[in-house]
């Protein structure tokens, strides 16, 4: 029933019942699981799309009400239908605001073209008439799927797809048979076949799930046969948040205690050698060296790195402040980690164009064409057809020692005087604190050092943000509050140490927290994200302090342990999938040929071997016959039997099988029948009397010529049809008498 939506009823959708059968006819059948897979079919795209965690809970209540509603009819076998002339008028207001929601409210055009496309499924869902509606119906779930695969790069999407594709298999292939059903000349009548619509549902139930096996694996060879060379056009939509305004050029105070809210997963780093997380190192972003009092920013320009001959992009050591450290000079951690490291970092896509190193950087490798560097010693992906995912890249964490620091010069190069300036409204207590913390010092090493200590013991760690803004955050956090996450630290050490004249500056960037020992990755989340301060000392460079309080670096254990095995699938995903390219399709090709070879290698030892120790055999066994012809002979009989023996098992088998029926035909009345039959039509086909293969068994009784004979072999097919197909147990031990009564007539 078509009625207006101001109206909205509904009636009971009754199927027609086939009146001799009593059950619904096979047309109306195919129409009823047909609605029910479209219904399916979007009910998974809307799953798909919510589970990217890109809707708003608006939208997903809405449209999940809409869509529990519509399921709700389908189960009562209900149907409600918005009028047509309600139709056009409800899509013309949604583009009106569409242009509110694009510039007012969502303000990205992604997020309110796929509100635009959940509109469009809900009133299409509940305005279903001609077929054209359920093909629409079907184009606008596969385009909740498309806009998913652009708002992630999670592994769930996988399942979530290969679900929406099981029920995107059987609709297609349901809507086809509507399709012929409704253009075939000919109906086929109904049968009578009260089961008929549940067979339809098991074939359905069989065939999909092979049909959508043998896509996903067909599918998965074009992949990795054919990489991709590029982002791709849409994923720049789902850029933009927090993490990437946090490594930008000027980063407001509070911005890194809002990204830390997450504990979504940022980056995998694969250090070479390191199969126990025995580094605590931070992973450089950006370097900030102005600070107005509320932000931090960065006015220096980029220039690009040089290529070298391997493809490598050299990071020149003058950009980074770094003096050149001898060997004699060099100190790292405690124990055996080298000075040189080499990792790998498979980066999430964050919306940023940092490359995120360990101090210092030397060298960064991958598939980019162009890189550049700043003044602050940060790394930028310059090329716009490439978005930063895998890279590979060498630092030296080496650092001087703190006797080498103590020594350094006061002179100071001009290139970092920028490197003191102060907010122009600074609290004038700020650096009578500075100055009353590092007074027992008498080197800017011992002041920096004090004053990192001084930060860690009397203040307070916290990622509750302020309620409201202040008026002089950083003095509201040493003097009134006391108590903030790693920003309001390192800035306030910053300020502190270009008080008493040492230039620093506010690094942006990651702590490896967590070591995965499944795939002996860091793993990197959000809440990882982390500022500390950069100290400048003549004629050694750039020196690292962390003056916030900080917890151990460990390995998960118990429930987070179990959840490394999630994040090892993650980090597959992420890297063989979201990221495979020609790199990757190069070692997956050379690990294809290695393994190869290998087996080849080892399938000719194998052969070696064995021939070796069947030649050793033989020739043991020659002597052996020589030494005792005797035993040697009849182990030789023996050995015969058996393999004859184990030639014949199949008929060995069968007789055993038809003596055990011919003494216990009550067991199996129709197998002893079938046996029976057989070695009577044997019998009679040796005496002249042939059955045809096209003859029945009463066919064949009436074609026979001699009367008594026919007699007896009637007698004989009433017993075996009535075993055979009645599995009557008492006809079937009256068989062998009346074979005999056969054997006998036919001698005659």
């Amino acid at each position: 029933m078509i009625i207006g939506i101001g109206h909205l009823s509904h009636q009971r959708s009754m199927p027609q019942l086939n009146p001799q059968s009593g059950v619904i006819p096979l047309p109306q059948a195919i129409n009823k699981y047909f609605e029910l897979s479209l219904y399916l079919l979007v009910l998974m795209g809307f799953a798909t799309l919510a589970s990217t965690g890109a809707l708003d809970l608006p939208t997903i209540l809405l449209v999940g009400m809409a869509l529990a509603l519509r399921g709700y009819l389908l189960a009562e076998r209900r149907r409600v239908v918005i009028s047509e002339r309600w139709t056009a008028p409800l899509t013309i207001a949604y583009f009106v605001f569409y242009a509110v929601d694009y510039f007012l409210l969502s303000r990205a055009f992604l997020a309110a073209t796929v509100h635009l496309v959940l509109f469009a499924v809900v009133v299409r869902t509940f305005s279903l008439r001609r077929d054209r509606d359920y093909t629409t119906l079907a184009i606008l779930a596969f385009l909740m799927v498309l806009a998913s695969a652009v708002l992630t790069v999670d592994s769930v999407f996988l399942f979530f797809f290969a679900a929406f594709m099981l029920m995107g298999v059987a609709t297609f292939i349901l809507m086809e048979m509507r399709r012929s059903q409704r253009a075939a000349k000919f109906q086929a009548r109904h049968s009578n076949d009260a089961h008929e619509h549940r067979h339809l549902a098991f074939s359905l139930a069989r065939a999909t799930p092979l049909l959508v096996l043998m896509i996903l694996v067909g599918a998965a060879a074009v992949f990795f046969l054919l990489p991709r060379m590029s982002a791709g056009y849409l994923g720049g939509y789902s850029f933009g948040n927090d993490l990437s305004t946090g490594f930008s050029d000027r980063v407001q105070l509070g911005r890194i205690g809002q990204i830390q809210q997450s504990n979504a997963v940022v980056m995998h780093i694969q250090i070479s050698g390191d199969n126990s997380g025995r580094y605590a190192l931070h992973w450089r972003g950006v370097a900030l060296s102005n600070f107005d009092g509320k932000n931090w920013s960065n006015p220096h320009g980029q220039f690009l790195l040089q290529r070298e001959a391997d493809g490598a992009f050299s990071v020149p050591m003058f950009s980074q402040g770094v003096a050149p450290v001898s060997d004699g000079q060099r100190q790292a951690a405690p124990g055996t980690i080298p000075h040189l490291i080499h990792y790998r970092v498979l980066l999430e896509p964050i919306g940023t164009n940092i490359f995120f190193l360990a101090p210092w950087g030397r060298r960064v490798m991958g598939a980019y064409h162009a890189l550049g560097v700043d003044a602050g010693g940060a790394v930028y992906d310059l090329d716009s057809q490439r978005a930063v995912s895998v890279y590979e890249a060498d630092s030296d964490i080496a650092q001087p020692s703190a006797v080498q620091l103590r020594s350094a010069g006061a002179s100071l190069p001009q290139v970092v005087s920028g490197y003191l300036q102060l907010p122009p409204t600074l609290d004038s207590r700020i650096p009578r604190l500075a100055t009353q913390i590092s007074g027992s010092a008498t080197n800017n090493y011992d002041k920096a050092v004090v004053l990192e200590s001084y930060l860690k013991m009397h203040y307070g760690y916290t990622l509750q943000l302020l309620s409201a803004p202040v008026a002089d955050p950083l003095a509201n956090f040493l003097f009134v509050r006391k108590q903030g996450h790693c920003e309001y630290f390192a800035s306030s050490m910053a300020v502190m140490l270009r008080t008493l004249h040492i230039p620093a500056r506010v690094v942006n960037g990651f702590r490896s927290d967590e070591f995965n020992d499944v795939t002996g990755n860091y793993v990197v989340r959000a809440k990882n994200a982390h500022s500390w301060v950069e100290a400048y000392f003549p004629g050694y460079g750039w020196t690292t302090f962390d003056p916030t309080p900080g917890g151990d670096i460990g390995t998960p254990e118990g429930w987070d342990r179990a959840m490394l095995y999630l994040d090892a699938a993650q980090s597959f995903w992420r890297e063989w999938v979201i990221s495979y390219d020609s790199s990757h399709q190069y070692i997956l090709g050379q690990a294809a040929l290695s393994g190869t070879r290998s087996s080849l290698d080892r399938t000719r030892m194998w052969a070696k071997l064995r021939y070796a120790q069947l030649l050793n055999l033989a020739r043991r066994s020659q002597r052996g016959a020589e030494k005792s012809p005797g035993r040697w002979l009849v182990g030789g009989l023996a050995a015969s039997l058996l393999l004859l023996a184990l030639g014949n098992v199949g008929r060995i088998a069968r007789m055993i099988r038809m003596r055990r029926l011919e003494a216990h035909p009550e067991r199996s009345p129709d197998e002893a029948a079938a046996m029976w039959y057989e070695r009577m039509a044997r019998y009679l086909a040796r005496l002249g009397v042939k059955k045809s293969a096209a003859q029945t068994a009463q066919e064949f009784v009436n074609v026979i010529g001699d009367e008594q004979l026919r007699t007896r072999v009637g007698r004989f097919t009433d017993a075996y049809e009535s075993a055979r197909f009645g599995n009557s147990a008492d006809d079937a031990q009256r068989l062998p008498e009346l074979y005999e009564e056969v054997e006998s007539a036919a001698k005659k």
